[in-house]
């Protein structure tokens, strides 16, 4: 969710459920010990509980950025052995090393013995060449040996040579059956599933087959309505904090003017506000005027509020 999962979707994003967790773009241990940390790791209150989601192949190193992180307060701290892009595979972390069961072992060892949260792993089937139904077994009993207690599984291997990173998204075939049969190997393990789940009957689908939990990311971010409005209520057995779409966009608002008088620009926020309104009337308007004003000098809240009118105004 590398350019997706910034503060500002947070923040989005926890207005619709309360109780969700949700996760930080991943950041490489390196650029955690080597840059901007409070832009890196900062985060508001608001959003939490928040996972930070860390990238990286040196136990050392990554237990030092667990170290740093731990001042930040983040509620949970999760390896990425899943991520297939380009730059992911050149540094030697992501979905790469699920060719390397023990070094992830040794990775979350150091990460957990300077964590003040728990520490938790995000991994594909199986990369390549891999044989799932002998890599991924043999891959969790490395982490689980390490200490690791919840895992999160992408259910599509990586082809890593020859796939693109948006290829690897959707090309290679779904195998849900697996991580339940994961579960049911380790009874033990909160196991959690990802890839593909596009609805809240789907999530609700693998938690009643046994799953701990169900991970969503494209879906959440481009029509998070749908996915996230309803969530308190059908998962988590609470109430929904708001009831609609336009509430939220409302409350949006004070978080908007804000982040406006510190200097900040309208687009930086409402590109992840542009699938709110998605496959209802008005959506297109919602989306055309945003994207077409939300970057001009001056752009503030009274264009959010007119964006809003082209969906209200069809509701009527």
């Amino acid at each position: 969710m590398m350019d997706w999962t910034d503060r500002h979707c947070r923040h989005l994003h926890r207005l619709m459920s309360r109780r969700a967790l949700l996760y930080t773009e991943m950041v490489t241990s390196a650029a955690v010990l080597h840059g901007d940390r409070d832009r890196l790791l900062g985060f508001g209150k608001a959003e939490q509980p928040v996972a930070l989601q860390l990238g990286g192949s040196d136990p050392s190193e990554l237990a030092q950025a667990v170290k740093v992180a731990g001042g930040y307060g983040y509620d949970e701290i999760n390896l990425n052995v899943g991520c297939p892009s380009d730059r992911v595979q050149s540094g030697c972390f992501g979905a790469v090393l699920m060719r390397q069961p023990q070094l992830v072992a040794d990775c979350v060892a150091a990460m957990i013995a300077e964590s003040p949260v728990e520490v938790t792993v995000k991994c594909r089937i199986g990369v390549d060449d891999q044989e799932p139904r002998e890599a991924l077994p043999a891959f969790l009993e490395a982490v689980l040996d390490a200490g690791i207690r919840r895992v999160t599984i992408h259910a599509r291997k990586a082809w890593l040579d020859g796939l693109s990173p948006k290829e690897n998204r959707d090309i290679p075939p779904l195998d849900y059956d697996l991580v339940h049969e994961m579960k049911r190997a380790y009874p033990a393990l909160h196991l959690s599933i990802n890839g593909g789940i596009a609805t809240l009957d789907e999530v609700i689908t693998h938690l009643d087959a046994g799953l701990d939990g169900v991970m969503i990311g494209r879906a959440a971010y481009h029509t998070p309505a749908d996915i996230l409005l309803d969530a308190d209520r059908r998962v988590f057995g609470g109430q929904n904090p708001y009831r609609s779409a336009e509430e939220v966009v409302l409350a949006m608002l004070p978080y908007i003017e804000a982040h406006l008088a510190a200097d900040g620009r309208l687009h930086q926020i409402t590109r992840h506000m542009l699938g709110l309104f998605a496959h209802r009337p008005g959506a297109r308007g919602w989306k055309r005027v945003l994207s077409e004003g939300a970057h001009r000098d001056g752009a503030g809240t009274a264009l959010v509020e007119h964006a809003l009118s082209e969906v209200t105004a069809r509701a009527a």
